[in-house]
């Protein structure tokens, strides 16, 4: 037994597509720039200090009030994941370096090379690893 394709049938499946594909719903729409990953807000940066952020290895500094800087948190000497923002520098717990928070610059050695710089976008209150 056939049945004929009913007004019925159109409407319902029509329905379904529609619902799959977020037709205009502004809920499936993010603030978060393309391409970038939401960090953190810029609350959690205390002035003077930074914060690590080791899934995304990346540390995030505010070296003066509402300036935001990002470097990598991978110490330029072994390798080693930095471990703590303090005192103005950014500091790897395997062997003593440490790097301005301002610009990454080696602040004391045994590294040579300063911290890679990375691309952050601050938007609000908001910080975007790019």
């Amino acid at each position: 037994m056939t049945y004929g394709t009913t007004r019925r049938t159109v409407l319902m499946t029509t329905g379904a597509v529609a619902l799959a594909a977020g037709c205009g719903s502004e809920s499936t729409k993010s603030d978060t720039p393309p391409g970038s990953q939401d960090l953190t807000k810029t609350a959690d940066i205390p002035e003077g200090g930074g914060k690590i952020f080791k899934d995304q290895k990346v540390v995030v500094t505010q070296p003066t009030k509402g300036e935001f800087k990002a470097f990598s948190a991978i110490c330029t000497h072994m390798g080693c994941t930095v471990n703590q923002v303090a005192d103005g520098t950014i500091d790897c717990p395997c062997h003593g370096s440490k790097y301005h928070i301002a610009d990454g610059s080696v602040a004391h050695g045994p590294a040579t090379k300063p911290l890679p710089p990375k691309t952050i976008k601050v938007e609000g209150n908001s910080i975007h690893l790019a």
